[in-house]
């Protein structure tokens, strides 16, 4: 079976395989960048449900042609379940949520926002995994969670807005922490890139039910900058980009290469100036930072905690 590829390398490699993996979850990072401010761009002419929808099945299209040439042996039993658990975050939740709310917020409040995601992903890491790390682990996700959340309230206008737009966001990020948490550990079994695509399978009904009733309801009247928008979202937000994220985890240190993640807000925030135009204000920028740091704080505790462990 061709999941070996995503077998844990000895230690005696790491070294000369480090700038690979930090390459390659640098890659994964840049092609995940886009997906807020383009989502943004795309829901001009574009049904939210659609874009969440519609990304999943054609990107579930793709990974069945991956998977059926390449001749990749069925999950089984309880493989299943935890591919659901990866589905409903990574391919339903998160897309369908942040679709939504990017149609009330702009794109960098949304940056800011989904900023505290490696932080949630490394808290469900430690609770799936029985890891017991340092206290200043959870005093960093706490405060990156407490930023996160003040952020959209002072720059939202209030906790009434909170409740709209902003909770559809921390949502979608639990959800798809949960998912990438998952994703991770079932990766070891099934191989990197054969974990998204069945993922994205399993999904293919649900999603395609939910992207046949947008057609019935509002047909999509995209312009053709907003139909490259969604066949970006769709071919590399929803596919390709998670076999170069999934790829240098693979190739580690995973506890390295994920801290990548933290640069994705920040390249966020500025496409969303570059493409869309938005003013980028102090208070983003400083927000941003908040989380972003936060979030670092917390992926380096868990970091410690784990060359701690005995091996």
């Amino acid at each position: 079976m061709s999941a070996q590829s995503s077998a844990i390398v000895p230690r005696r490699d790491l070294l000369s395989l480090l700038p690979a993996g930090l390459a390659w979850g640098m890659l994964g990072v840049a092609a995940f960048s886009l997906t807020v401010p383009l989502t943004r761009l795309a829901l001009g002419g574009l049904d939210p449900l659609f874009i969440g929808a519609g990304r999943a099945v054609v990107a579930a299209a793709l990974a069945a042609g991956a998977l059926a040439v390449t001749r990749q042996r069925l999950p089984r039993g309880r493989q299943w379940l935890r591919l659901a658990i990866v589905a409903g975050g990574v391919v339903a939740g998160f897309p369908l949520l942040t679709s939504y709310a990017l149609t009330e917020v702009p794109a960098s409040h949304g940056a800011v926002v989904i900023a505290m995601l490696p932080a949630v992903t490394a808290v469900f890491a430690v609770l799936r995994t029985g890891e017991r790390p340092v206290p200043a682990f959870w005093v960093f996700a706490a405060l990156g969670a407490t930023a996160a959340v003040g952020f959209a309230v002072l720059h939202g206008g209030g906790a009434a807005h909170l409740e709209r737009a902003d909770l559809l966001l921390l949502v979608g990020v639990v959800l798809c922490a949960l998912g990438y948490a998952e994703g991770g550990l079932i990766s070891r079994e099934l191989g990197s890139w054969q974990t998204i695509s069945w993922a994205l399978v399993l999904a293919a009904p649900a999603m395609a039910a939910l992207t046949a009733v947008s057609l019935a309801e509002a047909p999509p009247s995209g312009t053709p900058v907003q139909w490259l928008c969604f066949a970006y979202l769709a071919c590399i937000s929803m596919f390709l980009g998670f076999f170069a994220w999934y790829r240098g985890l693979a190739i580690g240190p995973m506890a390295q290469v994920s801290q990548t993640q933290l640069s994705q807000p920040v390249l966020s925030i500025a496409w969303a100036g570059l493409l869309l135009g938005e003013q980028i204000t102090g208070a983003t920028v400083l927000g941003g930072l908040a989380v972003v740091a936060c979030a670092g704080g917390a992926t380096a505790s868990r970091a410690r905690t784990a060359r701690a462990r005995p091996s």
